[in-house]
């Protein structure tokens, strides 16, 4: 009877002797450290794969933790170059250069730009107050802190314990009383809460930039400071009318003609005008310019109108003449400092920029170009503005487009809602039904996330004339362009009687003669007040018109009625 008696008595023994050792701290020390990191760097609490260099004013940080900071940090390798932008600023980098430039200025730098073990690392003290961050390098840690603006930093303190003055708290490398201690601190000294840790644990990080673990009972919070901005960043303020909306038209110029503005009739509502001046070319020794067809009448007379000037620069609508302009930083700074030069001399208000037919995988780099041209525009005090195709279709003549950052880029997005059937369309249709528009501008503000007070509607003054035929047994389909006067007369040439289209907002006529079949969906003043009204339902920023000259005179008053118009 004895036997089974001490067995169980061991065997309690034993179980009572693990739980009490399970209760027991672990009383080892331990160096405090950071692995195989010298220098790591804590970006908003969170510590990055990657470490810093240096020291003091010759701090690097690593192009991979600057880019967690500002994701439009660009890297040109090809000429071993790293453009950062912000709202206000391009800055450009080169490796082991001492001179930077800061919109298109020359800086000097104390430290350069260097490649260290096939990493890339930029000096930091130029960037802090470029980037709006606040940066701490501990000591003797060489732990580096970086906040940004808005940040919530959660300040706290070591419990403080009256009873027992020696009594300090034990920080350990791991939430559990089994860790060992990397540190002990005394009672109210400060610590920084990085996160909840484990139940019952929070994440520190000490004065010394070391970080660990420490038990919550032992923690008194004191409050969280929200990181506040170290140079606020001053940005543009895009013009718009007093009161009212935009209402921009494109002025077509082709070779060099411009038109005679003696013979330009009154456009009640009209307060913005884009001439098409500027085109992308190139030279014969490869460099590349813009081609510049502006004439200083013209903006005189627009200014006399009450009219801003915001002159279209437009690609040549050449893929591989872009794809090789937009390649490198030096051609990009080149056109865009010539436009730069042109808005000054021509007294401009604005600049449009028409880029259309890119390869797609070319789409970033126009991006880029935006990131570049918009803070030196600003500077200037310009209005920036770009034209899209809507979302869908095929990826030359819209997916290259990356609107929702184009969108955070520009004052203003010009939405191309026309040519839903274009010139050489394989089936007859409307250029721009009201359905299909709609649908256009809805998606990118709900997909894109452009904002709507940045869109204008574009809205065609063409109308395409259809024919149907018979050729070698086969149905065949053709289309000609012509402004609203010119089909106005088309139509009463050949009797053609309309019909209101329910289906696509418009009016709609054909004509048969034979085996041919004329069709026309109409461009009037009433499908432009049905435009004028998705402007103000979707409460856009404004319409755009291609073009000047093929609306009839009553064009101006419908948009500018419904433009006006309170609810």
């Amino acid at each position: 009877m004895m036997l089974p008696l001490l067995l169980l008595m061991a065997g309690a023994a034993v179980v009572m002797y693990v739980y009490w050792e399970s209760t027991q701290p672990n009383q080892s020390r331990v160096e405090p450290g950071f692995g195989d990191m010298e220098r790591p760097v804590f970006l908003n609490g969170v510590m990055m794969d990657k470490q810093a260099s240096g020291s003091g004013a010759g701090l690097l940080l690593p192009l991979e933790v600057l880019k967690q900071i500002n994701g439009d940090a660009f890297l040109a390798e090809e000429d071993d170059v790293l453009i950062v932008t912000t709202k206000a600023s391009v800055v450009h980098f080169q490796t082991d250069q001492l001179t930077a430039l800061m919109n298109d200025e020359p800086v000097t730098l104390e430290f350069a730009m260097q490649r260290l073990d096939e990493e890339l690392y930029v000096p930091a003290q130029p960037l802090q107050d470029i980037l709006d961050y606040s940066l701490e390098q501990f000591q003797p840690s060489g732990a580096v802190s970086i906040w940004t603006p808005g940040q919530a930093i959660r300040k706290a303190a070591v419990a403080d314990k009256p009873n027992a003055p020696e009594w300090r708290a034990a920080v350990r490398t791991e939430p559990t009383i089994k860790a060992p201690i990397m540190a002990e601190l005394s009672q109210g000294e400060p610590i920084v809460i990085l996160d909840e840790a484990e139940l019952g644990w929070y994440h520190i990080q000490l004065q010394d930039g070391y970080v660990g673990h420490i038990d919550k009972r032992e923690v008194r919070l004191i409050d969280a400071a929200i990181v506040a901005s170290v140079a606020p960043i001053k940005e543009a303020v895009p013009w718009k009318p007093l009161g009212g909306r935009i209402n921009l038209t494109w002025e077509a110029v082709y070779n060099n003609n411009n038109p005679n503005t003696d013979q330009i009739g009154e456009m009640p509502g009209l307060n913005v005008v884009s001439p098409t001046w500027f085109h992308l070319l190139k030279r014969g020794d490869g460099s590349f310019y813009v081609q510049n067809w502006a004439d200083p009448s013209y903006v005189e007379w627009a200014h006399q109108r009450g009219y801003q000037v915001w002159a279209l620069f437009d690609n040549s609508f050449d893929p591989d003449l872009t794809k090789e302009a937009l390649a490198t930083f030096e051609s990009r700074r080149s056109i865009i400092r010539e436009l730069l030069t042109y808005a000054n001399l021509y007294n401009l208000q604005g600049i449009n920029i028409d880029f259309e037919n890119v390869y797609l995988e070319d789409g970033e780099k126009l991006t880029q170009f935006m990131r570049e041209l918009t803070p030196l525009f600003h500077e200037q005090g310009l209005v920036v503005s770009i034209d899209v195709t809507i979302r869908g279709g095929s990826d030359m003549w819209s997916n290259f487009y990356n609107r929702e950052e184009l969108g955070k880029l520009v004052d203003y997005m010009m939405v191309m809602t026309y040519d839903e059937h274009w010139a050489s369309s394989p089936v007859a249709g409307s250029v721009a039904s009201l359905p299909w528009v709609e649908k256009g501008i809805s998606d990118i503000i709900q997909y894109d996330h452009v904002p709507p007070e940045k869109l204008l509607l574009g809205v065609p003054y063409y109308t395409r004339i259809w024919t149907e035929y018979v050729e070698d047994g086969q149905r065949k389909v053709s289309s000609r362009a012509l402004g609203m006067t010119a089909t106005q007369n088309w139509i009463e040439e050949n009797g053609v009687e309309l019909e209101f289209d329910e289906r696509t907002g418009q009016w709609y006529g054909e004509k048969k003669d034979g085996a041919t079949t004329y069709k026309v969906w109409v461009e009037n003043a009433d499908s432009m007040r049905a435009r004028a009204d998705l402007v103000k339902k979707y409460d856009l920023a404004g319409i755009a018109s291609w073009r000047r000259g093929f609306e009839t005179p009553d064009i101006w008053e419908a948009i500018q009625e419904r433009l006006d118009k309170k609810p």
